[in-house]
């Protein structure tokens, strides 16, 4: 595998873009929209026609228009035997690209053959105004259509044309310049839109008891069990062997408004291999209770109907009805978690009725991206359509598709509301892939994850952030985006109350979920929200959703494990670090310091109200002294501390390898083998903290007679002398004991740890 390119190129760089315009003054643009580069269009609003000629032999006219400027060219859909049409659609072209001084709207009639021209309206570019938002839309103008002999005829083309920026209203449903290659049935893939997440609430199905169950065989007690099933999630109860069986289980589900999946529950009794079902229950959940706190909810008899096959054909039996024992609700003071908690965007409960007021804004300016990597071929060359999506709690953004560019422009700000500065926004690349024919995935071009509070408030930072993305043949940089994002807090005081308030909501510590059961809620939570979100139009579609929460984090990975493992040994190099300085200074290394070591205990020994406050002002001094390197940017996707730049193409095999495995059975083996190993390392650690444990146990248990009648003794022994001697001295002495001068030292371990290292574990008990 080729060696990772030099670190400059992976790492963060500040830019200097003309934000709001780059005008001194706060005009009506710069306040709403300057977080992003001002960009001028063209816009064009063809609104309707009247009295138009017929130009078909059978005397109707099929009419439509086409806005010309230059080499671009916009159309609108055609109406069939209509002199009177209404379009009502915006076309702009950026300023950037018109290389002519002329805008020809033309109207024509669709034919078969050849289409036949109207009449045009034309217009010179330097006579357009020009309009800021918020101003009022300018209103549209009848124009006169001058006939092919440039004669005025009676047809009109009600029009308006002005000069605006990204910031106008008409702009997320125009017509673009930049997308003009793109068909119309794949126009509105290429649009800037926002989406929402739908509300996902935890389903909670208390399974109690069932009464009455009566199998097709009475001579045998049923070894009955309920089978809960919601849309593609299915869970079970435990077996209870009895006509009135008790299960008193718990079942957690995940939903989402509107709820359209009904909840299905059959009883069924387990004969051999087969199952018989004895009842089935069918509840809507528009019914049930819903809970924002602790307190229980009503439990309730459901009656459960049987059905027997009558003809081929599933016929309900009405002469008797068992019954089941529930308590259902749909739980709105958890969070339903659908990210990782590590970099999750939103903490809040399900229920509105719970949340707290915000504490501030988050603004995002998308500007641009450079240098992408080409992502498919056309035209026998390289090329990307790359769009940008953004999630930050319940609100994903999507910005519109710049077609054929691999330095795309997209110059949008987007605004979310903050409730907790803890969260982190996720903003990704991708690859439109569905402009002509669809059925493609998007591919990915990296993404970046910002946490808030790393920023500091009412700043504004400006940055072009390296897109990676780890390939089986190694990580790449696939470009860069260039953002910028200013974090606007409303109340200091409330944002600091919110760092004393726990992570998640209340329910979590009250009624704390299992880590199997969050693993799996999590994999329901993001199945709904891929499907929702496909739904839309134009789709966020499932691929897209996945990457950005991030889904496949749980997988096994060598490269991760050796990461975590790396940052638990940085975190652990403090600890490290003061042991080998404590050591040097029990050595003498340094008689000086070791001197003021002495004389800083013996103060502290002295005056022990004095130790507090020393601890307290030392990391004071560190907090102070560290200000001045203090990070300056926010953080950005490091492939250091990812163990990316130094990964082995077999680990990097083994993490894009699918789950079952799809490699042959060799190379299956000796990753088992080198798993052993590992595990077996592991497991030696974990044996000798075992070992550790049982012989503090054994100094009290008389394991080993003789050690624990020395133990006895000593803590006789020592509470005599602990009891009759004050405290500040025996203090006093430890330490310098502990501080002696090595002339008083033995090389051979103590007295204590010998007596440690001697007492029994159960490790003779083990096979």
């Amino acid at each position: 595998m080729k060696g990772p390119p030099p670190s400059e190129e992976f790492a963060l760089k500040e830019t200097s873009p003309i934000l709001g315009g780059g005008g001194s003054s706060c005009d009506k643009l710069t306040c709403t929209y300057d977080l992003v580069e001002q960009m001028q269009f063209l816009y064009v609003r063809v609104v309707k026609a009247k009295d138009l000629p017929d130009k078909d032999v059978t005397g109707s006219c099929d009419p439509y228009v086409e806005v010309k400027l230059g080499n671009y060219k916009g159309t609108t859909r055609h109406f069939e035997k209509n002199s009177n049409p209404e379009w009502n659609e915006v076309f702009a072209f950026s300023k950037d690209r018109i290389q002519a001084s002329i805008l020809e709207v033309v109207v024509q009639d669709k034919d078969f053959l050849k289409d036949d021209f109207i009449g045009k309206a034309i217009f010179d570019i330097n006579d357009v105004p020009k309009r800021v938002p918020p101003d009022s839309p300018l209103a549209p103008q009848w124009y006169k259509l001058e006939d092919p002999k440039n004669v005025r005829c009676k047809a009109e083309l009600m029009l308006a044309v002005w000069m605006g920026t990204q910031a106008d209203e008409a702009f997320p449903e125009a017509w673009l310049s930049d997308a003009a290659t793109v068909t119309s049935g794949s126009i509105s893939n290429v649009r800037s839109k926002v989406y929402l997440s739908p509300k996902l609430w935890y389903l909670r199905v208390n399974v109690i008891e069932a009464q009455d169950l009566i199998p097709s065989d009475k001579s045998r007690y049923p070894e009955g069990y309920v089978n809960a099933i919601i849309g593609n999630q299915a869970l079970k109860t435990k077996i209870s062997k009895s006509f009135n069986p008790m299960w008193n289980e718990d079942l957690l589900f995940v939903v989402a408004e509107p709820f359209e999946e009904l909840l299905i529950l059959t009883v069924e009794d387990r004969v051999g291999s087969n199952n018989e079902v004895l009842g089935k229950c069918v509840i809507a959940l528009q019914n049930v209770q819903r809970r924002f706190d602790y307190k229980a909810v009503n439990t309730r008899w459901y009656n459960l109907e049987k059905y027997v096959l009558v003809d081929g054909e599933q016929k309900k039996e009405t002469k008797f009805a068992s019954r089941i024992h529930l308590r259902i609700s749909l739980d709105g003071g958890y969070h339903v978690l659908d990210e990782s908690t590590h970099h999750s965007s939103d903490l809040r409960p399900t229920a509105k009725q719970l949340w707290k007021q915000s504490i501030g804004v988050l603004e995002v300016g998308i500007l641009s991206a450079t240098g992408l990597m080409p992502m498919k071929s056309k035209d026998e060359r390289g090329t990307t359509d790359a769009y940008c999506v953004a999630k930050y709690g319940q609100k994903w953004v999507r910005t519109r598709t710049i077609t054929d560019s691999l330095f795309p422009k997209w110059n949008e700000q987007y605004t979310w509301e903050v409730f907790d500065p803890c969260t982190v926004i996720t903003i990704g690349v991708f690859d439109n892939c569905n402009l002509v024919g669809g059925g493609s995935k998007d591919a990915r071009i990296g993404k970046v994850r910002i946490r808030l509070s790393t920023l500091e408030t009412d700043r504004v930072y400006s940055h072009s952030y390296p897109l990676l993305v780890l390939h089986s043949s190694g990580v790449k940089k696939m470009g860069e985006i260039q953002l910028a994002l200013r974090f606007t807090c409303c109340s200091f005081i409330n944002m600091l109350h919110i760092y004393t308030h726990p992570l998640l909501p209340k329910m979590h510590y009250i009624h704390p979920l299992s880590v199997i059961q969050q693993d799996s809620l999590r994999h329901q939570a993001t199945q709904i929200l891929s499907m929702r979100l496909n739904r839309a139009e134009p789709p966020l579609r499932k691929e897209i959703v996945e990457y950005m929460l991030d889904v496949d984090s749980h997988m096994w990975s060598m490269r991760r494990s050796k990461a975590n493992f790396f940052r638990i040994m940085k975190v652990l190099r403090g600890l490290i670090v003061v042991g080998r300085w404590f050591d040097q200074i029990c050595n003498w290394k340094n008689p000086l310091t070791t001197i003021l070591i002495h004389i800083l205990f013996t103060i502290l020994v002295l005056y022990p109200e004095l130790i507090l406050p020393t601890i307290y002002i030392y990391l004071f001094l560190i907090g102070i002294w560290n200000y001045r390197w203090r990070p300056r940017h926010p953080p950005h996707m490091d492939i250091c501390l990812s163990h990316a730049d130094a990964v082995l193409p077999d680990e990097l095999d083994e993490e894009f390898d699918t789950f079952p495995t799809s490699r042959p059975s060799d190379i299956v083996r000796m990753r088992y083998d080198r798993l052993r190993s590992i595990a077996g390392r592991i497991q030696t650690v974990v044996g000798d903290l075992a070992t550790q444990g049982e012989r503090f146990q054994s100094l009290v248990s008389w394991r080993d007679p003789r050690a624990t009648s020395l133990f006895m003794t000593h803590c006789l022994v020592s509470a005599v002398v602990l009891y009759v001697t004050p405290f500040k001295i025996v203090i006093f002495l430890t330490g310098l004991h502990v501080l002696r001068h090595p002339r008083f030292r033995n090389n051979v371990p103590s007295g204590h740890l010998n007596f440690f290292r001697r007492l029994p574990a159960r490790t003779d008990s083990m096979l």
